[in-house]
């Protein structure tokens, strides 16, 4: 009785364990192997895809989505048979992860779909030169009036990726493991969701922007922009010296130049100017009136607009624009760069580094026509800035789109990233939208820590073109304080230039006079400030703290500042955070963070840096 009572138990679990393992191997087995088999096909195919996208070609791309498309249904449709074992994390991930990529190709078939009909517009057609064949003029006035009916697309396209959003956010990379073998699991897991996440805050603040574009470009309504060239070899708080100015004019994407001058005409265009801000008159050279040249003293865009229209609108020459673009050198150098040697009034300009400033041609040909004392008036002194800004423009539209159009736009939105280009609309929504995507040049908002070190040339050449800088940033956290200490060291490699006006010199390279604001957290205390030739102020600016101080730089030599302070108690110990804000137009500098002696970045200051 008890062998057959033992004989059952064993037949009982030899039972349990084959049903176990057929259920194994049709739940989980046999899925598996089909929704891999399906996977691998699906990567084979979506590779192809990406071939198609970087070949430029929307009859490829078209014909690899729809494979795509069509592939993924079948993967997605395979994956629901294991979505019943839902309740468990990797299965919910998993599912999730599958609708997410189902918008994401819906979104795909949108965007082909919006783009199709005018892809020899965009030089994505091939074998397709009908745009190509059309005057200048016509070619931009096509794009404007097309544009509106590819945006139609954009409400559809942000829908869908704010549904794989929604999906990815739901995945808890916590749960997986650092690494799986060698191969990073939960780094990944993370980066994804980080890169999507950005991306996806992008499209959607970008998105009032993009759906204005065509009434940005004059569509029905003729817009006026006013541009200002400023240059930041000379810097000033919103990047450079503002050096000249001209007055676009576009309608349904015709443009023209209404007016092309020097800064200076406009400043002459004034009766009567002002007294100099007690800035001015503090640490600038020989200057009592306020002049618009001057006029850039906030480091936010939007403040120095002020100071600046307060003077413009003194002026003889005014005009009531739509938006205000401001560009540095370095925009032209990108351009000239792109589309090759460019004449504009008579002469011509190249990126190419001129060794008489080891810098490009076109930086020191401009100094040379503007800033060399001459015993003569000269004519168009810096007009001639807005005479290669239309000579480079009518190059972009005059060659094929897929020669240069998608370098031009990729290299003008890093332009953007960077602050060499800043942009102001006087249409409220549209500046919302640049200031969401910091291309407005405000002084950002940061709920932690917070940091930018703004300098300012005031009569010291353009010494900023041949000075490099290092910044070294350090916070100290204990008992519940944190301590920093923010150093910025100056170095001018190079020789001083030849300054004398009885002897014609051009005078690029001198002693650096230099302004400079530290922007910490409102409510900091200073404990020092080295290395500065002026009493050290403290006041509050921007919903900041303000530390400012006044230093020089000579050629052939260095100088470094080094400021130390406290945090007031809003800022959180448990969770710190840096946001560390570039100011505009600055280029060839260092950053180094450190936190409690761990470093934390260590690279290229080239754009805002958020480091947690």
């Amino acid at each position: 009785m008890r062998r057959k009572s033992k004989k059952k138990l064993i037949f009982s679990i030899l039972s349990f364990v084959v049903v176990f393992i057929a259920l194994l191997f049709f739940l989980v087995y046999l899925p598996y192997s089909r929704i891999k088999a399906k996977a691998n096909v699906l990567v084979a195919s979506a590779k192809e895809l990406k071939a198609s996208l970087l070949a430029n070609d929307i009859d490829l791309v078209k014909k690899n989505l729809t494979k795509v498309s069509m592939q993924y249904a079948d993967f997605a449709k395979e994956s629901q048979s294991v979505y019943w074992a839902s309740f468990i994390p990797y299965v919910s991930d998993f599912k999730n992860g599958v609708e997410a990529g189902t918008y994401m190709i819906d979104a795909g078939n949108q965007a082909v779909e919006a783009i199709y009909p005018y892809a020899d517009l965009i030089g994505m057609k091939k074998g397709k030169a009908s745009f190509i064949e059309r005057s200048a003029e016509d070619r931009l006035q096509t794009a404007v009036i097309t544009l509106d009916k590819v945006l139609g697309k954009v409400d559809a396209i942000s829908a869908d990726i704010s549904e794989v959003e929604k999906r990815l956010q739901t995945i808890d990379a916590n749960r997986y493991p650092e690494k799986f073998g060698s191969t990073e699991v939960r780094a990944k897991i993370n980066n994804i969701k980080d890169q999507f996440s950005g991306v996806s805050s992008l499209f959607v603040d970008a998105k009032p922007l993009l759906k204005k574009l065509p009434y940005i470009m004059g569509k029905d309504k003729e817009k006026t922009y006013l541009v200002l060239f400023q240059n930041e070899s000379e810097r000033r708080a919103t990047g450079g010296f503002l050096t000249a100015y001209a007055i676009f004019k576009i309608k349904d994407g015709k443009m023209n130049i209404a007016k092309s001058a020097d800064i200076y005409s406009l400043d002459n265009s004034i009766a009567v100017h002002p007294a100099a801000p007690d800035k001015i008159l503090t640490y600038h050279k020989n200057v009592s009136q306020f002049y618009i040249r001057d006029s850039n003293l906030s480091p936010d865009f939007v403040e120095s607009l002020k100071l600046f229209n307060s003077l413009y609108e003194k002026s003889g020459d005014k005009v009531k624009y739509d938006g205000v673009i401001a560009l540095d050198s370095k925009v032209l150098v990108d351009m000239l760069t792109i589309f090759g040697d460019t004449e504009a009034d008579g002469v011509r300009f190249s990126a190419k580094i001129d060794k008489r400033c080891d810098c490009p041609q076109v930086i020191y040909q401009l100094s040379d026509m503007v800033d060399r004392p001459v015993g003569y008036v000269k004519e168009n002194r810096k007009g001639i800035l807005g005479e290669l800004m239309y000579a480079l423009f009518y190059k972009a539209i005059g060659f094929s789109p897929s020669k240069y159009w998608g370098t031009l736009f990729q290299t003008m939105y890093q332009d953007m990233e960077t602050k060499d280009i800043l942009l102001n609309f006087t249409d409220a929504e549209v500046q919302g939208s640049v200031e969401k995507l910091n291309f407005a040049g405000r002084v950002q908002s940061a709920p932690q820590d917070y940091l930018l070190v703004t300098n300012v040339n005031f009569a010291g050449a353009k010494s900023n073109m041949f000075i490099n800088e290092q910044y070294t940033s350090k916070s100290t956290i204990e008992g519940g304080k944190i301590n920093r200490e923010v150093t910025v060291e100056y170095r001018n490699p190079y020789a001083h230039s030849d300054c004398s006006l009885e002897r014609g010199g051009l005078c690029l390279n001198a002693t650096l006079r230099n302004w400079v604001r530290v922007y910490v957290p409102k409510g900091a205390q200073l404990v020092n400030f080295k290395g500065i030739e002026k009493k050290a102020l403290v006041y509050n600016e921007l919903d900041k703290t303000v530390f400012e101080g006044f230093m020089t730089v000579p050629p052939m030599g260095k100088s470094q500042i080094t400021v130390t302070y406290t945090l007031p108690t809003s800022v959180s110990t448990s969770e710190y955070k840096l946001y560390v804000q570039k100011q505009s137009g600055t280029h060839n500098q260092k950053l180094k963070v450190t936190v409690n002696g761990a470093s934390k970045y260590d690279g290229e200051f080239d754009k805002d840096k958020d480091i947690k």
